[in-house]
């Protein structure tokens, strides 16, 4: 029997748990929140649906009682205060850093196996700081940004394209964050031809440009962090890895020469499968991806030195 410990009962978290039971990805999926009658609330919601929409997974939700949380398979981290309008990812670091500390050492007390998904943002640091703070091994703590990124990217390429979004592939890498984010036109393929031989260069700029605002742009339209596509990219990523699937998603991860990198948690694509990251894959930047993956790598890096700055790392 399979189960999932969703942290955060917030509109990313019971989104996710919503996807995951709907669509079966787990038997059992708990939902928690510090909040009291938010996760029990949004559980039952989600419940009463089964006979409608046929689904038999069971979720089940509760006012911060880890004791519900044993065994799980994979615990998913959304905790911490969303990004209000204005607000950057890096403005949180110091708020939800301690939050995620003490969650993360609470899942472990009672699912020490667990593979982690990290989303409280921002999530490339959050990502270091929990694999830094529990001693994982590097393929257990995933963050989860790229796979949304690029879900934005297909959806971006889809627009311009006037095609289906399930028929493009396309790749974002580097950080999470509006100005780290890295799509890669050069990857991007319909129907296995090349879309940078069907876009135009000022097309294609558009969609690149759109994309990596792509999530202050849904801020400031409903005055708060999104919430669908979030929640439905985690739950992309947990499917992964309940059914081994093995599948390619840009996640941020530790890299250990990797891309040139040590000693950070960055988005790079990989295969996702049981046991959390089970391959980093080399996608053979050019010169000019490379110098943009630096760059993103060094931001990455300034926002991780304030975890230091803080005591916290």
């Amino acid at each position: 029997m399979s189960k999932v410990t969703v942290i955060g009962a917030g509109n990313v978290g019971s989104t996710c748990a919503s996807v995951l039971a709907v669509n079966e990805v787990a038997d059992k999926i708990v939902l928690l929140d510090v909040k009291e009658g938010i996760s029990e609330g949004k559980a039952l919601d989600i419940m009463q649906a089964s006979t409608l929409l046929g689904f038999n997974s069971t979720l089940i939700g509760s006012s911060n009682d880890y004791t519900l949380t044993a065994d799980s398979d994979v615990a998913v981290i959304t905790s911490g205060i969303p990004r209000k309008p204005g607000m950057t990812r890096e403005e949180l670091i110091g708020v939800n850093a301690n939050i995620v500390n003490s969650v993360v050492e609470n899942v472990l007390k009672y699912s020490p196996d667990a593979v982690l998904v990290i989303i409280s943002n921002p999530m490339d640091t959050m990502t270091h700081l929990t694999l830094k703070s529990t001693g994982l091994p590097n393929n257990r703590v995933i963050g989860m940004g790229g796979a949304l990124d690029s879900a934005r990217f297909r959806f971006y390429l889809s627009k311009a394209l006037d095609a289906q979004p399930n028929e493009i592939q396309g790749t974002v890498i580097g950080g999470h964050g509006d100005t780290t984010m890295i799509p890669l036109t050069r990857y991007a393929s319909y129907k296995g031809r090349p879309i940078s031989e069907i876009l135009d260069k000022e097309t294609m700029d558009k969609v690149v440009a759109d994309t990596m605002v792509g999530g202050a742009t849904l801020t400031k339209l409903i005055g708060t962090s999104a919430w669908y596509a979030p929640g439905a990219s985690v739950a992309y990523v947990v499917k992964s890895i309940l059914r081994d699937q093995k599948k390619v998603i840009t996640c941020s991860v530790a890299l250990e020469g990797e891309y040139g990198q040590k000693d950070i948690c960055i988005g790079v694509p990989v295969v996702v499968g049981r046991r959390g990251v089970e391959q980093i894959l080399d996608y053979k930047l050019n010169e000019e991806e490379m110098d943009l993956f630096l760059k993103s790598c060094n931001a990455v890096r300034a926002t991780n030195n304030v975890l230091k700055d803080l005591g916290l790392l």
